[in-house]
This record gives structure tokens, sequence and C-alpha cells, in this order.
């Protein structure tokens, strides 16, 4: 299964570099929570369940002009994922441009998304997953 979870995964990166909330939440468990880091927590730090998601991306979308993410490394962890990479962001209002490294752990179901979590440091998303530095 958690080969799959890793394909899951990458299909929600895709999602979301498309801004496609819709395509995002088919691999999402209806309770599925997202907690933002930083730029992302637009409006709060936790959403619960594919509408306070589907907003969360929305509010997200609507401040930040571009945001995408890149990928450079995942691990499969089982019953989680942890992707590293960079996200590439230009805000809306302010055209500032940041580059960054990003990471997303994600904790999986039976297939399904039941919480990502994302950071703005590789070593705070590794601890989270509990991994070693």
């Amino acid at each position: 299964m958690s080969h799959e979870n890793v394909e899951v995964l990458r299909r929600g990166i895709e999602a979301w570099n498309q801004h496609d909330a819709d395509l995002w939440l088919t691999d999402a468990a209806p309770e599925v929570e997202w907690m933002p880091a930083g730029p992302a927590a637009v409006e709060r730090t936790v959403y619960r369940g594919h509408e306070e998601v589907a907003t969360g991306f929305a509010a997200l979308w609507e401040t930040w002009e571009e945001f995408r993410l890149q990928e450079s490394e995942v691990r499969d962890l089982g019953d989680s994922v942890l992707w590293l990479g960079r996200a590439q962001m230009k805000g809306g209002a302010s055209h500032l441009e940041l580059d960054q490294e990003f990471g997303i752990h994600t904790v999986l179901r039976n297939g399904k998304v039941t919480a990502v979590s994302t950071f703005l440091a590789w070593e705070e998303a590794k601890e989270a997953a509990g991994l070693p530095e």
C-alpha cells in the first residue's frame, strides 16, 4: 500500500500546482486535516474537512499570485509520506518572490489522506515525521 501512498501524495502535489482543490480532495478522507505553514496559513492554522480545505486553498491562491511546489525527495514511511522540495511563491499584492525549502508530511489510511502538515524547513518536516536529523 505504501508505494500507492507516494503516488497519492504526488497526485496531490500536481493538483496543488494546477490550483485544483477538487482534484486534490479526490484522494482526501472526509475528515482530512490540513495544517499549513507560514505563508500558506492565510486564515487559520488548521482546516478540517473537504469544505474548509477547499476554502483554505482558495484563500491561499488569492493571496499568492504563484505558489508552485517542486519535488527534491520523497520518503515512503508506510502509513505516511514525507515530501521534501521547494516552494516558489510570488505575492499577489506585493509581488514579493520567495524560493525556499518546503516539507510536507502526509498521513494516509486506506489510501486516503487524513492529515497534511506543511513546513518551511526540511528539518522541521523530518522531525514531525519522526525521522532522525
